[in-house]
């Protein structure tokens, strides 16, 4: 025996004072039970489906159907979009607002911070990033990576004392404590064009000094003697929000520099400034992919920059690239009437760090991995 569903007739919406009738029909207890699967029975069940369509409401329909639409065009977006493991400095400039900022400056609260925690077990990390890395692109180009996670511990502690990254050593990248200008000609030439630039959004920004002794977004660094400030556009990789929108054309240049380390905790770039009087500890820097660059804003007599035990002095309106990954120092024994020196410091890749190998790096040590 085949049942077959009754279709209910429809009523007239206009007719008035009459009961209301459910306008789309469900399945009653009695109906499952009784459901004996057939061709007959297959039929009429979709053509009774259909009529209820028919007389349900016509807005409720468009809006069944709109969400319909949205799911799948939902499920397409998500299933086409490739995975990202880290985003572009435009990115983290919105997302770094909900991130530790305090007085404009941003501060590390990750545990797993390379930077800011020891580094028991880090070469073990290093080498799952970089094997997560190898399966979703690719180990091609990767060998020297592999060979510096692999024996880092040996790297670092084997190095003489001149050079000592504390973080991560790349081998095989030519090793001198200072670069010509040639080494990243085209980003060079591109800060020296917008010297006047720079300098005059650090003018604005200095002004505040006269008003606070250290006004908001500035932070003050220890130093043996005298007063070091930075003032952080992009630090450890990571945007400082309200500092870029104070210093709005210096921060759009960063993103024309070709060779800027933007997507990795590696990647700085800052107004850097040393009162008269100031020495800067002996330190090392994290690592050797990189060359730190100094565009010089101010620079008054008797101030220097000690690199591998070799000085360097800095000029206005140019730039001065180092290996910060080598023993430095720097210091302003100026007198106090020339003021501070000031320099504006990003920085670069290397520049015998291939394509592939930068990928592959900003992936292994993204902000917050």
């Amino acid at each position: 025996m085949v049942w077959v569903p009754v279709r209910s007739t429809r009523t007239d919406r206009r007719a008035p004072l009459r009961a209301p009738t459910p306008r789309c029909p469900t399945m009653s207890l009695e109906w499952l039970m009784d459901w004996s699967w057939s061709l007959d029975g297959l039929r009429d069940f979709i053509a009774t489906g259909i009529q209820s369509f028919r007389d349900c409401d016509a807005t409720a329909l468009v809006a069944v159907a709109c969400l319909l639409v949205l799911f799948v065009w939902y499920c397409y977006h998500v299933g086409r979009e490739q995975p990202r493991a880290y985003a572009t400095v435009n990115a983290l400039m919105q997302s770094a607002e909900a991130n530790g900022v305090q007085n404009g400056y941003v501060y590390c609260h990750s545990p797993e911070c390379v930077r800011c925690t020891p580094h028991d077990g880090l070469n073990q990390k290093l080498y799952h990033n970089l094997q997560e890395y190898a399966k979703r692109y690719s180990w091609s180009g990767m060998g020297r990576i592999h060979k510096g996670i692999r024996e880092q511990g040996r790297y670092l502690n084997s190095r003489p004392s001149i050079q000592k990254p504390e973080v991560f050593f790349l081998p095989d990248l030519p090793t001198m404590p200072y670069f010509s200008r040639d080494a990243q000609k085209h980003d060079v030439e591109l800060l020296e064009r917008n010297f006047q630039t720079i300098l005059c959004e650090f003018e604005t920004l200095y002004k505040a000094f006269s008003n606070c002794s250290l006004p908001q977004g500035w932070k003050m660094n220890s130093t043996p003697s005298g007063e070091w400030f930075t003032f952080y556009l992009v630090n450890q990789g990571m945007c400082v929000p309200r500092n870029c929108r104070r210093c709005p054309r210096t921060y759009r240049l960063l993103g024309s520099l070709r060779t800027c380390i933007g997507n990795n905790v590696f990647g700085n770039a800052c107004i850097s400034v040393l009162s008269p009087g100031t020495v800067i500890a002996e330190h090392y820097g994290p690592t050797n992919i990189r060359i730190r660059c100094h565009l010089g804003l101010k620079t008054p007599s008797n101030c220097e920059l000690v690199v591998g035990g070799e000085p360097q002095c800095w000029a206005e309106g140019r730039c001065l690239l180092f290996d910060d990954s080598f023993l430095h120092t720097a210091f302003h024994e100026g007198p106090p009437e020339e003021g501070p020196r000031v320099v504006f410091m990003v920085d670069l890749w290397h520049p015998n760090v291939a394509a592939a190998e930068r990928q592959a790096l900003d992936f292994i040590f993204a902000p917050g991995r």
